[in-house]
């Protein structure tokens, strides 16, 4: 009891006076917490808001190289090189080919010979038949040598005869004699028509063999190799039909193909710009040349051929090209126009009293001064000032300044 009685109990009692720390540190810690969420707010308020309003939406346009035509243009339409005087070259007869003498690329004349099949055979049939002709004139010749002889005696005996000096017999040799000589030199002259024809008909199997160009042009493909066996038709198997393809290359047109919808718009004759994908800086002047009289009822289009006024070398079939259809004014007024360095209108801005336009370099632009040339339909030649290629700002605000970060309306 003793213990008991000398234990201090008094620790065990609530001191209602003391301050309270737990609710003075709760307060702390929300007060902390919601220092903390502020910071986090405006951190992504400043990258959601605070970054994205300083770069201006913008639409940009692209400097290129244009010409008036394409630009004032009545329609355009695409199409591609091909041309209209084409052949698939190929032998009437049938055998093994024996020479090629051209490859891919190569300019060929008219009747020139490309290749020749194996003709030993027909070779030697065509001097059997020629030796044949030489021995029907050599016929031909003793007939006549035959009838000289048979008619100075026929004449001599009719004399005689006349005269009562030979008798009706003898004058009847002579007579059949003449006759017959007649008929033998008729007859070698027949002869000779023969063999000449026989002649004739062996050269025309002797050309069969040979392969001819049949015009002047260029070989587009070569199809066929030494030693293979061609058929006229190709329908043998292992046989080529045709040996190489060549192509006129002054009958070079655009064909082109133009909505239903426009075609009311193109004439023939009508003027015509084409521009061909390989070479975008080459301007070829034009006319529409046919209006093929059909539509595609696929593509909903009419065929229209456009004819080059002037042609080079480096035109070739199966290129992809472009055609502006002009009228005559803008044709007149555009001759010899060659391509210019061009911007939307909607690019040139003024500031301080000059002309200028605001070029994008990375995510800003920068002020750039122009000297301007002619106006080509929505778009304004640029004598100086920017290159092909780079970008501008379309409808640059008043605000806009060089350092300005833009961002594109996608």
């Amino acid at each position: 009891m003793s213990d008991t009685q000398n234990t201090d109990l008094s620790f065990l009692k609530i001191n209602r006076d003391a301050p309270r720390e737990t609710e003075s540190g709760s307060k702390s810690k929300i007060i902390l917490f919601s220092a903390i969420g502020l910071v986090v707010v405006v951190i992504i308020s400043f990258f959601a808001f605070g970054s994205g309003s300083s770069a201006e939406k913008v639409e940009l346009g692209t400097v290129v190289m244009t010409t008036p035509g394409q630009e004032s243009a009545i329609l355009t339409a695409s199409g591609y090189i091909v041309a209209q005087r084409k052949a698939a070259v190929a032998s009437k007869g049938t055998g093994r080919l024996e020479y090629l003498g051209v490859i891919e690329g190569d300019r060929v004349k008219e009747g020139q010979i490309i290749g020749r099949l194996e003709n030993s055979d027909v070779e030697a049939a065509l001097g059997q038949v020629k030796a044949n002709l030489n021995l029907a004139k050599a016929g031909l010749e003793s007939a006549k040598a035959e009838l000289e002889d048979a008619s100075a005696n026929f004449d001599r005996q009719k004399t005689l005869f006349a005269q009562s000096s030979i008798s009706r017999a003898e004058y009847d040799g002579s007579n059949s004699r003449y006759k017959r000589a007649v008929a033998a030199v008729s007859s070698a002259d027949a002869s000779i028509k023969y063999a000449e024809a026989n002649v004739r008909a062996t050269e025309v199997q002797l050309e069969y063999t040979l392969i001819r160009a049949p015009f002047d042009g260029v070989v587009l493909t070569k199809n066929a190799n030494v030693g293979e066996v061609i058929s006229p038709f190709g329908a043998a198997a292992g046989s080529r039909g045709a040996i190489v393809s060549v192509a006129d290359m002054t009958s070079l047109e655009v064909e082109a193909d133009v909505s239903e919808s426009n075609i009311e718009k193109i004439k023939e004759r009508m003027p015509c710009e084409i521009t061909l994908d390989a070479y975008p800086e080459k301007r070829y002047p034009g006319f529409v040349n046919k209006i093929v009289p059909t539509a595609d009822r696929a593509k909903a289009t009419v065929l229209t051929k456009v004819r080059f006024k002037d042609l080079d070398n480096r035109v070739l079939p199966e290129m992809r090209a472009k055609v502006n259809f002009l009228s005559e004014q803008k044709e007149q007024s555009q001759k010899n126009s060659g391509p210019k360095i061009s911007v939307p209108a909607s690019a040139i801005v003024t500031r301080n009293g000059q002309k200028v336009v605001f070029v994008v370099k990375g995510e800003s632009v920068t002020e750039t001064a122009v000297t301007l040339g002619e106006v080509m339909g929505s778009r304004i030649e640029i004598k100086q000032g920017v290159a092909p290629g780079e970008k501008v700002v379309i409808r640059p605000s008043e605000k806009m300044v060089t350092g300005t970060k833009v961002t594109t309306e996608n």
